[in-house]
């Protein structure tokens, strides 16, 4: 089994750091869907990151699509998901908040790094900043103040997707959102980038 993409992008980084929580071995290509565009594209007509090919050849697209197939053939007993109603109730609210918060750095990527400076449009990407900050704000709000994870005492999906959502805007806006206007935000990032899956999976 293959995951394909680069680390930079939070949604193969979530991938991957999954599939090594959950104990699922897999093979890592790093390919960029810009600068190896055949490559990607000869692997997957999508050209879309994360690919994930299974070892009969069937393709799956889309981090969460991915993730929800690695749950299922984790091993017995693995899950990072909690089994309570409210508790992953909570879990997808905040994993939802992190994609969204990743989408949009995504967005912004795509404004400030591949569209020609001539054609980009100002106003969107105050508002996709905008959203950003709104959206780490309230996740702000809801991260526990005594050091735990965001829906117990053992990292979730949440605490994964969150967290690499708030690396990649730091890494690809540096200044935008500040750790002292997110201290609880900023510590929980801290506190899942020391986990071993973490750091394998560090980028530049």
């Amino acid at each position: 089994m293959k995951i394909v993409g680069l680390l930079d992008s939070p949604f193969v980084r979530r991938t991957v750091i999954t599939a090594r929580m959950l104990g699922i071995p897999f093979e890592h290509q790093s390919l960029s869907v810009f600068r190896n565009f055949d490559e990607f594209h000869a692997i997957n007509p999508l050209t879309k990151a994360p690919t994930l090919v299974l070892d009969d050849g069937e393709l799956l697209v889309d981090s969460s699509h991915i993730i929800d197939w690695f749950e299922r053939t984790a091993p017995a007993g693995r899950s990072l998901w909690p089994a309570g109603p409210e508790q992953l109730k909570r879990c997808l609210q905040l994993t939802g908040f992190g994609l969204a918060a990743a989408e949009k750095g995504v967005h912004r990527v795509y404004e400030t790094k591949v569209r020609p400076l001539e054609s980009r449009d100002l106003g969107w990407l105050r508002r996709v900043e905008g959203q950003i900050r709104d959206t780490f704000g309230e996740l702000e709000r809801r991260v526990p103040s005594e050091g735990d994870w965001l829906c117990g005492d053992a990292p979730t999906q949440a605490d994964i997707t969150v967290a690499v959502a708030w690396r990649f805007i730091h890494a690809t806006a540096p200044g935008l959102v500040a750790d002292s206007d997110y201290p609880h935000l900023a510590a929980l990032s801290a506190q899942a980038e020391a986990l071993p899956a973490f750091m394998a999976t560090r980028f530049e």
